[in-house]
């Protein structure tokens, strides 16, 4: 309550107070598979830990510092989380299917930021995929286009 009042207080006076995401928010669902595909080959490594800001920023429309914020969340739901259905059911919930084939695309992303996608990685997408209701065809012509570096 006193942070709702203390955020008031900074809207009135020109300050952004610092809103955190709540806890079913889709972009922190999006972002914890984001970093689970980042762990699947080994280690999150910095292009892929760049490549969560960057999608971040640009996906959701965060300014760097938000977008910082929307990882960590991530990272600490991706750590708490028992199965991907927890994510994927968020998306399903607050997604259309155009939005579920746009993350479907930003995981395939992932999976190439370092220039080819592990096994394990493709698996994960497609089992993300098959969740999220995206058909086999256009989990294929994502990829395709993803890998052929066509956007």
């Amino acid at each position: 309550m006193f942070d709702a009042i203390r955020n008031l207080f900074d809207e009135m006076r020109g300050g952004a107070p610092a809103r955190e995401f709540a806890a079913d928010d889709y972009r922190i669902a999006a972002a914890a598979l984001l970093v689970h595909l980042g762990h699947a080959d080994g280690e999150l490594d910095a292009a892929e830990r760049r490549y969560l800001q960057r999608i971040a920023q640009e996906s959701f429309g965060l300014d760097p510092q938000a977008a910082r914020r929307l990882v960590a969340h991530a990272e600490q739901a991706e750590r708490q989380s028992i199965d991907l259905y927890q994510f994927t059911s968020v998306l399903k919930r607050a997604l259309d299917e155009d939005g579920r084939r746009t993350i479907v695309e930003l995981l395939w992303q992932m999976a190439y930021s370092d220039g080819d996608a592990h096994e394990f990685e493709e698996n994960l997408v497609w089992r993300v995929a098959e969740l999220l209701g995206v058909s086999s065809s256009d989990r294929l012509a994502l990829r395709r286009r993803i890998r052929d570096g066509e956007t």
